[in-house]
């Protein structure tokens, strides 16, 4: 399995590790359930290095990339980053992305990590007149998320993070001292100014896939555990944890993101999982053609569902009105915050109405359940 620059710091922080899409990464620290309510409360900190880190620059990178996302990066302005998803011509989902706007004719495009080398692939094959480079093997990413990640960030940089807006970026010196040699990536593949001395250089993304606000930290690898101390010093006193892949799922869970892999795996369109507004059918991409002769038939609908008594919806646990079977559970798990299961699911497009009732075969038991619209917990706590 390849291990992330950060593994050593899970070890010592005494993490049980697991394999995760051909990486070895922590799945939780001590308990699940104290990493996802620190998260929810306060704050939590990942490690998200596995991700794909892949710069697109030059001439011809926005018309190229326009034509390999769902969503449209036209005219996207510096720093803004947009949700989309990458289909093959088929209209399967290839994978799901964020790219971000980092320079007047560049772009960082993020896919999940099992997916990372194939999308680097598509999109080299599918770009013209651009450069595409992959800096995924250079780049270490901690996901800072939480109601208390800026003010913990904020403590290590001089930069008024409030004006790093949802869903935009730019650069962040930190201030952390890198080990020697241990370059920033971003003069060199960006060419932004070189950080002062004794800072590092990151570039920051503030989206968030737990729900709550949070940074994405970029910073280069060697510089990894340095940034991973400082920010756990520099939270220690706001409750500030680090976290595993358990809570980490479980925060995009009750929020009704999707899990690559889980919730799609490649047979699955745009119009099948959703969400409506990550396509933009005004411009050309691959996948368009297909879709719209899909909207013309019926197809299965990913859903949420709430549970209506006790039990706990797993992957794959049929979803069942009256005595046939209507779909399959992808996503499923206890919702801490509502005290009761909830899951995606596909399900025939006439059981896809908010409000349905349907039960869901959990072993022997067909427990009731209802459709309801993601995300399951809001910020009104319900």
């Amino acid at each position: 399995m390849k291990r992330t620059p950060l593994y050593d710091a899970h070890v010592a922080l005494g993490a049980r590790m697991v394999e995760f899409g051909g990486w070895e990464m922590p799945i939780q620290y001590a308990s699940i359930l104290e990493e996802h309510h620190a998260v929810r409360e306060r704050a939590g900190m990942f490690d998200v290095s596995h991700m794909g880190d892949i710069i697109i620059r030059g001439e011809g990178a926005e018309s190229s990339l326009r034509e390999l996302l769902t969503n449209d990066i036209k005219d996207l302005a510096l720093g803004k980053g947009i949700y989309a998803h990458v289909l093959n011509e088929q209209g399967k989902i290839m994978d799901d992305t964020f790219t971000f706007r980092v320079g007047p004719d560049a772009y960082l495009l993020v896919p999940n990590a099992s997916h990372a080398r194939q999308i680097y692939e598509w999109v080299r094959e599918h770009i013209r007149r651009a450069e595409v480079v992959d800096v995924s093997g250079q780049v270490a990413a901690i996901a800072l998320q939480g109601p208390r990640s800026e003010q913990i960030l904020q403590r290590l940089t001089d930069k008024d993070l409030k004006g790093v807006k949802r869903l935009y970026s730019d650069v962040v010196d930190l201030k952390v001292s890198s080990p020697s040699g241990s370059e920033s990536f971003l003069p060199e593949i960006l060419s932004f100014p070189a950080p002062p001395a004794g800072t590092t250089q990151s570039y920051v993304t503030r989206t968030g896939y737990t729900g709550e606000d949070g940074f994405e930290i970029l910073v280069e690898s060697g510089a990894a555990i340095p940034v991973w101390d400082a920010l756990l010093a520099a939270g220690s006193d706001l409750g500030l944890r680090p976290c595993g892949l358990g809570a980490r799922d479980l925060l995009r869970l009750e929020m009704g993101y999707l899990l690559s892999g889980t919730d799609f795996d490649g047979t699955q369109t745009t119009l099948e999982t959703g969400p409506a507004w990550a396509v933009k059918w005004d411009h050309a991409f691959i996948g368009r053609e297909a879709m719209l002769k899909q909207k013309e038939c019926e197809y299965r609908r990913l859903i949420g569902i709430e549970l209506q008594d006790k039990g706990i919806p797993r992957h794959g646990y049929p979803v069942i009105v009256g005595n046939r079977e209507v779909g399959k559970v992808t996503s499923g798990t206890l919702s801490p915050i509502l005290q009761r299961g909830i899951a995606l699911a596909y399900v025939d497009e006439e059981k896809a109405a908010e409000g349905t009732k349907l039960k869901v075969r959990i072993r022997d038991n067909e427990v009731p359940a209802v459709v309801v619209k993601p995300p399951f917990v809001r910020k009104d706590g319900r």
